[in-house]
Parts: structure tokens; C-alpha cells; sequence
């Protein structure tokens, strides 16, 4: 709706089309740094490069990345980046989301939700608005106060990390996580149609494993958590995606052994036949 409003088309591309869809014409590219349903990781600095190349302003969409994996936006150049904290942040629910602006940027635009917290005087209330200096205004209103004491402890918990090697080390364990995930399902899970959609080489991968599934994603995932293991379903689509089911792995509080049992509770679903209950079939609105 905002790009109608300002003139603008949206247009909708896969990860494989974006290189051939840089034209002139393009004004920002817009990405989720780690995607969503496969978990595959974008190459932020050259990405960057290709949108700057092409004369487009680059925004990335961190709401998969921070807190999980090391993130390095003023080294990639990028212009904007966006987030929420309610992820691997640990807000939870209803935490509020944040805005990244690069320096060149900060004093020549601000966001189309102007509200009076991003006001340069917003006790002055004079009938006219004038934005704040530097990323103060890219605030819009009222900031709610309960979720963001709820999102500061959350931070504290990863900022606590660093005497352990912060990122870096939070890094390592993810991957190592996510290795044993793949492996064990790998070995354990096999003649039941599942795959992997998520990249097996670190470079290319965030902090989650998606595998894929023909029939029966949607109760296989129900299933898990009727047991205990959260996990988290996504539809395919016509002919171009497999239904996905998909796991995340929070370094901070999963651990190896969370690991072995989740891989086993799959292996007991599958074979035993238990997501085709009645039960597991009903879909709702959460999935």
C-alpha cells in the first residue's frame, strides 16, 4: 500500500532471479538477510555491492539474523536495515522491532510513521513537524515501555555472551547445532520423504534447518509439538516449493542433547504413523 501511495511498483522476486532483476529502474532491494523458509544466508556485502552497482539503495530485513548470526552492516555498506526483537533478540511476543540507518543517511530522510517521539522538540507541540536530528527521527510514537523492559533483558542475555566470545563463539555453537540436526536426521529419518532445504556450506546458512516434506509437513509438525518440540510449518507453493518444516536453533538455550532428543521424537512420528491422527490434521490459524 505504501509504494502504491508514493508511486512506486513492488515487484517480487526468488534469490536466483535477483541478479537479472537489477535494472536502472530499480529504486531499493529489499531482502531478508536470512531467509525465512529455507534458512539459506544472503552474501550481505556483495549483494550490496550488486544493488549499489545497479543504483538502488540497499535494505536489509535482519529479523533471522540478529542475535543469531554476525551481522556487519556499515562494513557491507548497506543503507538501511530492519528487525525484530522478539527472535533470537529474546523480546518475545509483542517485543518491538528496530531500524538501522547508515550515517550518510540519517539526516536525509525520515520514516513516512512520523510520530511526535521523532519530532526535533516534541514538548513544543507546534502545529507543524519537523524531524528530529540523526536516527532520533525515526521514531514514531509513544515507545511501549513493559515490552521494551522485556526486550532489554532479553539483549542482556546475548550481551552476556561476550565474555564467552560473544557472536563469534554464539556463531560456532549454532553451527555446530545445526550440523548434528542435519546429520541425525540424515541418519535416523531416512525412507520417509524428507529432505533438506536449508545450505549445508556455513556461509550460506543462518541459524535454522529446513527440511521438506511432499504430504503431511503440516501434521508432522503438530505432532512434535504435541511431544514437545517446537517447530514450525510452511506451505508450499505450485511446483516451486516443498512444504516445509522448519526448526530454529537459539545458541543461547538449545543444547546438544535438545538436539539428539528432537531428532529421535521425529524418527518416533514418522514411524509410528502418529502425525496421520485426526488431531494433527486440524489446521489453525497458527501453524
Amino acid at each position: 500500500a505504501l509504494c502504491k501511495e508514493r508511486g512506486f511498483e513492488l515487484v517480487l522476486v526468488e534469490p536466483d532471479e535477483i541478479a537479472a532483476a537489477l535494472t536502472p529502474e530499480v529504486a531499493v532491494l529489499m531482502l531478508t538477510h536470512v531467509n525465512y523458509r529455507t534458512g539459506a544466508m544472503h552474501d550481505m556485502p556483495a549483494v550490496t555491492a550488486a544493488a549499489h552497482a545497479a543504483g538502488a539503495l540497499m535494505l536489509w530485513d535482519l529479523a533471522h539474523s540478529a542475535g543469531a548470526v554476525p551481522v556487519d552492516l556499515t562494513g557491507a555498506g548497506a543503507d538501511y536495515a530492519v528487525g525484530c526483537g522478539y527472535k533470537y533478540l529474546n523480546g518475545g511476543p509483542g517485543a518491538p522491532a528496530f531500524v538501522w540507518v547508515n550515517p550518510r543517511h540519517t539526516d536525509r530522510f525520515w520514516q513516512p510513521l512520523a510520530g511526535w517521539w521523532g519530532h526535533a522538540t516534541p514538548f513544543a507541540f507546534t502545529p507543524d513537524y519537523q524531524p528530529a536530528p540523526g536516527i532520533t527521527r525515526y521514531q514514531c510514537g509513544t515507545q511501549p515501555m513493559i515490552s521494551l523492559a522485556a526486550l532489554d533483558c532479553g539483549v542482556d542475555t546475548v550481551l552476556a555472551a561476550e565474555a564467552l566470545g560473544g557472536m563469534a563463539a554464539l556463531r560456532r555453537k549454532s553451527l555446530a547445532l545445526t550440523d548434528l540436526f542435519i546429520s541425525l536426521v540424515d541418519e535416523r529419518c531416512q525412507g520417509h520423504g524428507i529432505g533438506l532445504a536449508t545450505p549445508l556450506d556455513h556461509a550460506q546458512r543462518g541459524s535454522q534447518v529446513c527440511l521438506t516434506k511432499d504430504d503431511g509437513a503440516y501434521a508432522i509438525v503438530q505432532a512434535l509439538i504435541a511431544r514437545g518440540v517446537v517447530g514450525d510449518y510452511r506451505a508450499g507453493d505450485a511446483g516451486q516449493h516443498k512444504d516445509i518444516l522448519r526448526f530454529g536453533f537459539t545458541p543461547l538455550y538449545i543444547g546438544f542433547e535438545d538436539v539428539w532428543h528432537s531428532v529421535e521424537h521425529l524418527k518416533q512420528v514418522l514411524e509410528s504413523g502418529e502425525w496421520q491422527r485426526a488431531e494433527f490434521n486440524q489446521k489453525h490459524a497458527v501453524t
